[in-house]
């Protein structure tokens, strides 16, 4: 899987101290996840998924190939968000957001995420213009693997 995040024009070539890029203009989207172990999901994202973790912990931070994922642990309300707590899904079975990793081959990638310990909820679907298949996360996040066929 190709990397495109050292030829991003939004993206400073270093990142911050903090494990996130600096853009250069516009917007950099990072995805937070709420989790309930951090360690578990930061090996997930980096023996599974690929990805390279650029802070340990309180948050993990991962560079996703070119995404950002921020995986925190969940909590009470804050002074900045005094009525809002963060919690992991309750239910794997309930979808409130979800991953999607666009891939050149998505035969390939389920091969590779598999032999890597990723459980697909199924084999990968032809949908017509998209082939596509399910992966959780230790949390129960829902990842979507798909490939644009048309």
């Amino acid at each position: 899987m190709t990397d495109t995040t050292a030829n991003d024009p939004h993206v400073l070539e270093q990142p911050l101290v903090g494990g996130l890029p600096v853009p250069k203009h516009g917007v950099i989207v990072a995805h937070l996840l709420i989790v309930a172990d951090q360690e578990r999901s930061r090996n997930f994202y980096r023996d599974v998924l690929g990805g390279e973790v650029v802070r340990d912990s309180d948050p993990v931070m991962i560079r996703l190939h070119n995404s950002w994922l921020i995986l925190n642990a969940g909590g009470g309300p804050t002074d900045d968000k005094p009525d809002v707590v963060a919690s992991p899904p309750q239910s794997a079975h309930v979808l409130t957001s979800g991953l999607n990793l666009r891939v050149a081959d998505v035969q390939a990638a389920y091969r590779e995420y598999s032999s890597r310990g990723a459980e697909f909820l199924t084999l990968p679907i032809d949908r017509g213009p998209e082939t596509r298949c399910y992966i959780r996360d230790p949390d129960g996040h829902l990842i979507e693997v798909g490939q644009a066929t048309q």
